[in-house]
């Protein structure tokens, strides 16, 4: 047995599942006699990095844009489980009263993230309504950061998800676009190669923690969704109307495999991956 685990805390936009697991140290009680570490590495790049380096053994969780890069670029990890599909958390948000349409966005500043599903919501809302990417100017930032940006006119719209995009609409922003009919928004469990060929039984008992996860916010769901409040500093009504847009099977379907080749297809024709790989390889499915 490893002496140590460690899985990634990403709270944000809105983790339940993983609130919940911190505050009842459900992984501490699964994990008896092995110290479990939480590094609170958000970005997906960055915990790509830590996989890679054997800093990280979990990543919990990590977009599929990101899994997909990463496993593209030689990063030995596997996806164990799904962790969310939420299309509705993902949004393109302005305030300018000349973008009425996604048509409007043409030679305009969005500020978001790139390499994501943002990003990825971006360059499909345009070309489903004719435009390229070339056809705006996307600049490269973090959600607050760009909700900030978009408060001081200095960019035109934002790709934002679940709480960050309450924030900008809070401030006088409003909703362009949800990712619904767009992107399935697939964010993913992963697991380390070698930890996995190492310790197979230790990645089921993973997979129990993130059911006993779920099981929690079932059977007691004001109290998850209160505790998720008092984490994330967000108003408990703002959470209840986020976490209907959430769907937690970890199950991974058919339709999530589809949903992740048309990620990889996206990362191809942005010019951010040049080789593709067999999504399907990726998969390593429950006992």
């Amino acid at each position: 047995m490893p002496k140590e685990i460690n899985i990634t805390f990403v709270k944000s936009p809105l983790n339940v599942p993983s609130i919940v697991a911190k505050n009842n140290q459900l992984f501490e009680k699964e994990f008896d006699g092995i110290e479990v570490n939480f590094p609170e590495i958000t970005a997906g790049s960055k915990q790509s990095e830590a996989l890679a380096a054997g800093a990280l053994d979990f990543c919990n969780p990590i977009g599929g844009t990101s899994a997909i890069l990463a496993a593209a670029n030689g990063v030995d990890l596997k996806i164990i489980s799904i962790y969310s599909r939420a299309p509705k958390a993902f949004r393109i948000v302005t305030k300018s009263p000349d973008i009425q349409t996604i048509a409007d966005l043409k030679g305009k500043k969005i500020a978001g993230p790139k390499g994501t599903v943002l990003h990825q919501l971006l360059a499909t809302a345009l070309a489903k309504n004719n435009l390229k990417y070339e056809d705006v100017e996307h600049v490269a930032m973090d959600q607050p950061a760009a909700v900030s940006a978009l408060m001081n006119g200095s960019v035109d719209a934002v790709l934002v998800a679940a709480g960050e995009a309450n924030r900008a609409v809070k401030a006088g922003g409003r909703v362009l676009t949800t990712g619904e009919d767009l992107v399935q928004g697939t964010i993913v469990v992963a697991v380390r190669g070698e930890f996995l060929e190492k310790y197979p039984e230790l990645v089921q008992r993973f997979r129990d923690v993130q059911k006993q996860s779920l099981d929690f916010i079932k059977d007691n769901q004001e109290e998850a969704l209160e505790m998720a409040a008092k984490e994330l500093q967000v108003p408990l009504d703002e959470v209840k109307e986020m976490y209907a847009w959430y769907d937690s099977d970890p199950t991974i379907r058919e339709s999530d495999i589809e949903d992740l080749d048309a990620t990889q297809d996206f990362l191809v024709s942005s010019g951010m991956l040049e080789k593709t790989i067999e999504i399907e390889d990726l998969i390593v499915e429950s006992n």
